[in-house]
This record gives structure tokens, sequence and C-alpha cells, in this order.
């Protein structure tokens, strides 16, 4: 794995050992990012189940200006924190353009500062029963224009309250990494 794209590009990402994270693919970030286009420039990102941070990352390697990462697990916030390091190397960035919450993404109280484009990978075995609390999670985030992209697995569809499908990424197998890009649901007068 690596960073696909901006001043970081080809810098690799490292990854805990084991199945306790499942890192997002390069080419799967690849469409997301290409998708997002000029987005990204300027943003504020939150990277929700970061694992090895590489959604955030990406993101800042392509010119967004701040990116927060939650992540839980030990093993996958020391590969989070040695992916930071390279990626503010490359960029030649400051290290107060990140912040990393270690623990439970549910746990999050209120949020001061806003994002553009939110990053959600959450354990697949859990994204149907937790769908509510995931996009809660992201409410609190969440800028009024807010894009969230979701990565599930390619044959699951959801409906999010408050929050509408724009753009679905990847094939419709079960076991095939797929993303979804949703915006906020507007008000029909």
């Amino acid at each position: 794995m690596r960073i696909t794209g901006g001043k970081a590009r080809g810098i690799p990402i490292k990854a805990p050992k084991g199945t306790i994270t499942r890192p997002a693919t390069d080419r799967m970030r690849e469409a997301i990012f290409s998708s997002l286009g000029n987005r990204v420039e300027g943003s504020r990102v939150v990277d929700l189940f970061a694992g090895t941070g590489a959604y955030g990352l990406e993101a800042i390697s392509r010119g967004a200006v701040r990116a927060t990462f939650y992540e839980s697990n030990r093993n996958a916030l020391a590969c989070l924190k040695q992916n930071q390091q390279a990626v503010l190397k490359s960029c030649e960035l400051s290290g107060d353009i990140f912040r990393i919450f270690a623990g439970d993404v549910y746990s999050v109280g209120t949020v001061s500062e806003k994002a553009d484009l939110i990053f959600i990978d959450p354990p697949y075995d859990t994204i149907e029963d937790r769908i509510e609390d995931i996009f809660q999670q992201a409410d609190k985030h969440a800028d009024q224009e807010a894009w969230v992209i979701l990565e599930l697995p390619g044959d699951l569809e959801l409906e999010p309250k408050g929050w509408q499908l724009i753009r679905r990424f990847g094939n419709s197998k079960r076991d095939t990494p797929g993303a979804a890009v949703f915006e906020r649901r507007t008000l029909e007068h």
C-alpha cells in the first residue's frame, strides 16, 4: 500500500500485522479521490475508524489543510503515527495539521471544528446494525455541505437518515470492497 497521488505520492503506508485492520486498497482510494477532484484541495477531513490513516493521509497529500483521525486499536495507532510522519516529511508540512484521537468513535462528544469530507471505513460486520450510529458520528463532524465517503461491502445498499447517495464504487460482490459517497439530503419545497 502507498499514497496514490499528490505531494506524498508513492510513500508506503504501514499496516499492523494480522486481520485487525482492513486498509483501503490503493485502487479504491485512487478511484474515490479521482471522483472527488477539486473538492479535496483546501478541505478539512475526518477519518473515522482510521486504521492506517490511508484516507486522511491521502487527502493531505492531495491538498487538504487539516485531518482528524479516530482509531481505538493500539497497533493501528502506532502505524498511523508512523504514516503521518512520513507524509508530513514528504509534503514538507508541520504536525499541527493533524489530530489523532485514540478511542472509540461512538463515544465522541461535541466537535468544535467541522469537516468538508468525512471518510468512514468501519468493520464490515458492524455496518448494517450500526449505520444510524455511524452517521450520527458523521453528523457531529459534518459541515453543512460535507460529503461522507463510506467504504462498505460491494453488495450492501444503505439509505442513512438525512443523507442521499451520490455515487457508488466497486462491484456488487459481498466479499469485495466498495464505497459510497453521500451528501446531506435537501428538503424539497
